[in-house]
């Protein structure tokens, strides 16, 4: 892992650094639209048009973008909107393509809620958990998914630096739900996906632990 990781980090970077692109026109004239200090209106599933953006693969961000900061205020307050709030948003939420998400995170004190820029999944447990999510685009509804119970990420902040970290239990599920925002994947997707996947039990009595690397 320790020669791996690396590895794959600097392609990410080449890759990011091809591919990031700054806003374009129609991008620039959403996020300005209307009062830019208040949220964005949130796509919804059951809009056509709505989900000409949720189906579809999101692109790199140059993180210097200068209109990045004032799309993450936004993204954010959408996904804290007071009358239905949520734990994550990712652009394509708020109509726009490009690989930012918020999400809050529930393995850290006083569980804060944090960006991610241009996010990448490095390595994912074979340990799986089941459980409930929801969608701000799929108002309404629910439903049970298996989810990674940990993962390792990649993503960049507004200094453009990459960061990696490790993510556990429900942080990590919300993370990949958001993921697969970017992808073009709503939950209820992906609930298609796994009807035929192999899951395999824990034996009853099973105890799990997560223990630190050892050199």
């Amino acid at each position: 892992m320790r020669k791996t990781v690396p590895f794959i980090l600097s392609v990410l970077m080449i890759i990011n650094h091809l591919s990031a692109q700054n806003f374009s026109g129609p991008e620039k004239h959403r996020i300005l639209s209307g009062d830019t200090t208040a949220l964005l209106k949130v796509l919804v599933y059951t809009n056509a048009l709505d989900m000409e953006v949720l189906g579809a693969v999101s692109q790199d961000i140059d993180p210097n973008d200068p209109l990045l900061p004032l799309l993450s205020r936004r993204m954010y307050l959408s996904m804290r909107d007071t009358a239905n709030p949520g734990v994550g948003i990712a652009a394509p939420q708020v109509g726009i393509n490009r690989n930012a998400i918020w999400i809050q995170r529930f393995d850290k004190s006083g569980s804060p809620f944090e960006l991610y820029i241009n996010p990448q999944i490095l390595k994912a447990s074979i340990l799986s958990r089941k459980g409930g999510e929801g969608c701000l685009s799929v108002p309404e509804e629910r439903g049970k998914l298996m989810r990674n119970y940990a993962i390792m990420v990649t993503y960049q902040l507004f200094d453009g630096g990459w960061h990696t970290e490790m993510l556990e239990d429900f942080s990590a599920v919300i993370f990949q739900h958001e993921y697969d925002h970017l992808q073009g994947i709503l939950f209820p997707d992906r609930m298609r996906m796994q009807q035929n996947e192999l899951a395999l039990p824990l034996p009853e009595g099973v105890e799990l632990f997560i223990r630190p690397t050892l050199n």
